[in-house]
């Protein structure tokens, strides 16, 4: 049984620590009124733009002094505000986005592992069992993380923040200000009580099966030589539970992720979301394995069972480079309106960060993990999970922050914060769950094979 040092306890409170503070000081930041965002745009266009500091109406007064009207002053003054209006809304949402990203990244590292334990579960897998309990506790964070998601969901179902435009007042009334035809066309499904219902379901229903397939562990350790009842159980939930989760996971990535822009779709979402869960959770069961072993625990472990984890690592990796091009490819050559606007606001406004995502998430991996060699050296897994756990964060963030923030975005205190203060969370609740068992499903079938499996 793996004991929670004390020095692992302090690392993930002085994270939660810290990352709370940096994000209250995001919160703090934020405008507090229209007012002072125009105070800042016309500071900031003086400052980068020379003349260009005065606002849109002085400027227009200028260019059109011989026809001076009232109109034209008004046509000025409501164009500032309604640019004014936007920028403040979009740093409203900086913070709210910044949280949002951390605390879906780090719920879908655990959903993932739950997945990739799953799997193992119904491919009766000889060699992973070694490792069923640091997939346990990854994927036991699903708890508080998915309280937390559905907070923060229900809270923008309340209109605390406006992540989700489609949740506006009046945007499916014909003749409101805020009226969207497209969106009004889809609030038979995308109406808040019926997306907070499916998002309470999927996260019970996945909460349901991590308490399950846990206890049956637990009591499959307990039961007679030859006992292998608990076993089966986990064998018939598993199968059950992949087959609910390839459903939901697909109507999640909709529901949290793709309606944050309601305009857009991809029908390769569910797929491409799935891919960068299934990497980041893979690669975090190898980084949590390789620092217990260097305690001195999961003796059983070796260097086959290093390279099998960083070969799916390395395999999800390539899965998920060509799913991205995949959708890139299509919609960029397509050239719809409706579908390449997606990705030429990403360009636009997040040019290095979008395509350095996708390098992060493809070069690195491939050239660390490529040689079959490394991927039994610790320090390389270690090296390229760093880099994938990087990589998929930037990656959740280019999905969500575009549609959420636009071209105010910025990596800074709320970003920073968000991040370690989720990286706590799960730091602990993960090694903390770890602990409360045998490191080793000593009631499993397969540990004889798993113990010495070597190739």
């Amino acid at each position: 049984m793996y004991k929670v040092t004390s020095k692992l306890k302090i690392v993930a409170f002085a994270l939660m620590i810290f990352g709370a503070l940096f994000t209250g000081i995001g919160f703090f930041a934020v405008p507090g009124s229209e007012a002072e965002v125009k105070e800042m745009l016309a500071l900031e266009a003086s400052t980068h733009g020379g003349g260009h500091g005065e606002n849109y109406n002085d400027a227009h007064t200028v260019e059109n002094d011989h026809i001076e009207t009232d109109h034209s002053s008004d046509h000025g003054v409501n164009h500032d505000d309604e640019h004014a209006e936007h920028v403040y809304h979009q740093l409203q949402n900086r913070p709210w986005s910044a949280v949002y990203v951390a605390a879906f990244f780090f719920f879908m590292i655990g959903l993932g592992a739950l997945v990739f334990l799953a799997l193992q579960k119904v491919a009766q897998a000889g060699w992973s069992p070694v490792l069923f309990r640091v997939m346990e506790g990854v994927g036991s964070y699903i708890l508080p993380g998915g309280i937390i998601v559905f907070i923060l969901l229900l809270l923008s179902g309340l209109h605390v923040n406006h992540l989700f435009v489609w949740m506006e007042e009046g945007i499916d009334v014909v003749g409101h200000e805020n009226y969207d035809e497209l969106v009004a066309g889809k609030t038979g499904y995308l109406n808040v009580p019926f997306w907070l219902f499916r998002a309470g379901a999927f996260i019970v229903g996945w909460n349901i099966y991590r308490w399950n397939i846990r206890k049956f562990g637990l009591k499959q350790d307990e039961a007679k030589d030859g006992d292998i009842a608990w076993y089966k159980k986990g064998f018939k939930h598993s199968a059950m539970f992949l087959v609910f989760f390839i459903v939901t996971e697909s109507i999640m990535s909709w529901d949290w992720i793709m309606s944050v822009d309601p305009h857009w779709f991809s029908t390769l979402f569910g797929w491409y979301v799935f891919a960068s869960m299934f990497v980041s959770g893979i690669t975090t069961i190898a980084l949590v394995t390789i620092f217990l072993k260097s305690k001195g625990y999961l003796e059983f472990v070796n260097d086959s069972h290093i390279h099998d984890l960083a070969k799916f690592m390395f395999g999800i990796s390539i899965f998920w480079t060509y799913l991205w091009f995949s959708q890139f490819m299509l919609i960029w050559y397509s050239n719809i309106p409706e579908e390449v606007t997606y990705f030429v606001t990403r360009i636009q406004d997040y040019n290095l960060l979008f395509f350095g995502m996708v390098a992060i998430n493809f070069l690195f991996p491939l050239l660390i993990l490529m040689n079959s060699d490394f991927k039994r050296v610790n320090w390389f897994v270690v090296t390229a999970g760093l880099f994938i756990i990087v990589g998929h964060y930037l990656d959740i963030f280019v999905m969500i922050m575009p549609a959420t923030v636009g071209e105010s975005w910025f990596i800074g205190f709320p970003e920073i914060g968000a991040f370690m203060f989720f990286a706590g969370l799960f730091i602990f609740y993960i090694f903390n769950t770890i602990s409360k068992a045998s490191l080793l499903p000593k009631g499993d079938p397969y540990l004889g094979e798993s113990k010495h499996f070597h190739y």
